[in-house]
């Protein structure tokens, strides 16, 4: 296996400030928004969005969790004893902009699947998508609005995206398998 680094806790902490600058711009503001993170990548990266938006707007978003794992379309594929975490969404969803996040999109699977479960808690105004890494290969007619860094990675290359959360340090590898 060969290993790459392509992204390191600096330009990890660049892109997010610049997401977070995008979301404050094209919303004109944060009122009605709210994030929410699909673990477990998504769920830290939704925190950090928090915390840089709080720096530039002086207002802490609601933010929730989310776990998508019996929503996923091939969960029975994965393994027959599904890891499921904890679902936590402590607001009402009803006309509020959600940006949901996640650290890598990339066929679109789990975020169909993430739309999924955040409707079973309310009815959304909108749905928007922030994402470190698009890896590209979509199977499904789903682009982010907000993104890290895009990169085109083949069918024997693994992205992974370490954060310091629950590793080491923060980080971006791309694997050739």
């Amino acid at each position: 296996m060969e290993k790459q680094a392509i992204m390191n806790g600096q330009d990890i902490e660049r892109s997010l400030d610049r997401i977070s600058l995008e979301i404050i711009e094209r919303h004109h503001g944060v009122e009605e928004l709210s994030l929410v993170g699909i673990h477990t990548g998504g769920v830290f990266l939704a925190r950090r969005l928090q915390e840089k938006i709080f720096e530039h707007e002086g207002m802490r978003l609601p933010i929730g969790e989310l776990d998508i794992t019996l929503y996923r379309d091939d969960w029975s594929l994965i393994s027959q004893n599904p890891i499921v975490r904890r679902s936590d969404i402590g607001f009402v969803l009803e006309d509020r902009k959600v940006i949901l996040v996640d650290d890598v999109v990339f066929t679109g699977r789990t975020i169909r699947a993430a739309m999924d479960a955040l409707m079973d808690y309310g009815r959304p105004r909108s749905i928007q998508l922030a994402v470190l890494i698009d890896r590209g290969g979509r199977e499904l007619p789903i682009q982010p609005d907000y993104v890290g860094m895009a990169m085109c990675v083949t069918s024997n290359e693994r992205v992974d995206v370490l954060l310091h959360e629950c590793n080491e340090e923060d980080g971006v590898v791309l694997t050739t398998v």
